[in-house]
């Protein structure tokens, strides 16, 4: 059965194979075809009770460390149950493509997971930090640590509360008395030093920026894509909703990124592919 005609297509694809410095500002709904809960999703059985506020602020973790450790452990389990879907997989493609004829696409994601990286790509920046990497909470000093796997056919499950919250995070190595925390952002926290820095720098260098599952609300983020209009870039925007951002596209191409994106790679690598004026 052919897939379904994506509007625009041809236009966003001529965008694409002109484009010699493309930016990637992605958001939960490409990671949702992976089945990676958002994060009121993920908010249910024993894990209703909890409001973002109580499992999401550094006043949280403060007063109750084991319950926020636990969520955060849980839900770094649970994606690395889950596995880089179609569009991650073609964004990866699209830079080694664009990498080889000696051009450059470039990756800022809000989301806190590693899909990305597990389809083979680089990522200049996490706007909102990843649950792979840890610090202290009081000196602030970096730390590996391993959340482990999710339990086998427990995957998107609710985790046993009772249980959980008496699992305390590891005591910081460097100065021995801070606990540690997952490197993301939190309510009220700034975004990671530089990484927002490294993305402006990068739109205000690029030809092509392609928006890809976000709302386009979440500040500073949603601001992102006026950056590359402002130096006269064409972004593409890929979303199966119309957000506040859609009339501001050169393009909007309407469908979920796990089927949007492998056709436009696909289009791109036709038979007129990789042309680009000089």
């Amino acid at each position: 059965m052919e897939p379904e005609p994506i509007p625009d297509l041809a236009e966003a694809t001529a965008l694409a194979r002109a484009a010699r410095r493309v930016v990637v500002l992605s958001g939960a709904g490409l990671s949702a075809a992976s089945g990676v809960p958002t994060f009121r999703e993920a908010q249910t059985g024993l894990w209703e009770r909890y409001s973002p506020e109580q499992l999401a602020t550094e006043d949280a973790f403060r007063s109750d460390p084991e319950l926020v450790w636990s969520w955060y452990q849980w839900r770094a389990r649970l994606i690395r149950s889950c596995t880089p879907n179609a569009g991650h997989l073609a964004v990866a493609a699209w830079q080694r493509r664009l990498a080889a004829s000696g051009d450059s696409l470039t990756i800022a994601t809000q989301n806190v997971d590693d899909l990305h990286e597990r389809a083979g790509a680089e990522v200049l920046a996490h706007l909102h930090g990843s649950l792979f990497e840890y610090r202290c909470a009081d000196c602030g000093a970096p730390a590996e640590h391993d959340p482990g796997a999710a339990p086998e056919g427990d995957a998107g499950s609710a985790p046993d509360l009772e249980s959980m919250r008496r699992v305390a995070p590891p005591s910081c190595a460097a100065c021995g008395v801070g606990m540690l925390r997952p490197g993301i952002v939190w309510f009220g926290e700034m975004l990671p030093a530089g990484a927002l820095e490294r993305t402006l720098a990068a739109l205000q260098h690029c030809d092509l920026a392609v928006v890809v599952g976000t709302s386009a609300t979440v500040q500073p983020a949603a601001s992102l894509p006026y950056a590359a209009l402002g130096v006269g870039a064409a972004v593409v925007e890929v979303n199966p909703e119309v957000t506040e951002f859609s009339t501001a596209a050169s393009v909007h191409l309407r469908g979920a990124a796990g089927q949007v994106l492998p056709a436009l790679v696909r289009a791109y690598d036709g038979p007129h592919g990789h042309h680009r004026p000089d």
